[in-house]
């Protein structure tokens, strides 16, 4: 009987000793492999040069030299009002002295004037460029 739970004992060590994830990666067994070994420059498409050429001529409407355009007016104002209403809103978030149920109301009424403050600046920019 001993023997019998001695092997079974056994067993379940063994068993449980291949289940278990091997090393710091969290994978089991051998880790070795290939090496890959990238050599050059990388891909090469001739009919997008990576140094702004195409078929050999300067082309000035090469997408890689797009330059990002810079954001207008109307973008800077809204980023201006989400920015300034964010920071209220995070301020009532660390505001321990409200209840729970006040910071809600809170932030709601924020949320509620930031998209009325959005909607009024969006229509007077497009007002004001008619």
């Amino acid at each position: 009987m001993k023997t019998i739970i001695i092997a079974l004992m056994l067993a379940v060590t063994v068993s449980a000793a291949n289940a278990a994830p091997g090393g710091p990666g969290g994978r089991g067994g051998y880790h070795g492999g290939t090496r890959v070994i990238i050599s050059g420059g990388g891909y090469y498409n001739p009919y997008y040069s990576p140094f702004g050429l195409y078929y050999g001529l300067g082309y000035p409407y090469y997408p890689y030299g797009a330059v990002a355009a810079r954001p207008s007016k109307l973008d800077m104002q809204v980023a201006d009002i989400k920015n300034d209403y964010a920071d209220r809103i995070e301020s009532v978030r660390l505001d321990r002295s409200l209840t729970g149920k006040e910071r809600r109301v809170k932030i709601r009424e924020f949320r509620r004037e930031r998209d009325d403050a959005v909607l009024e600046a969006k229509s007077s920019y497009y007002k004001n460029a008619q």
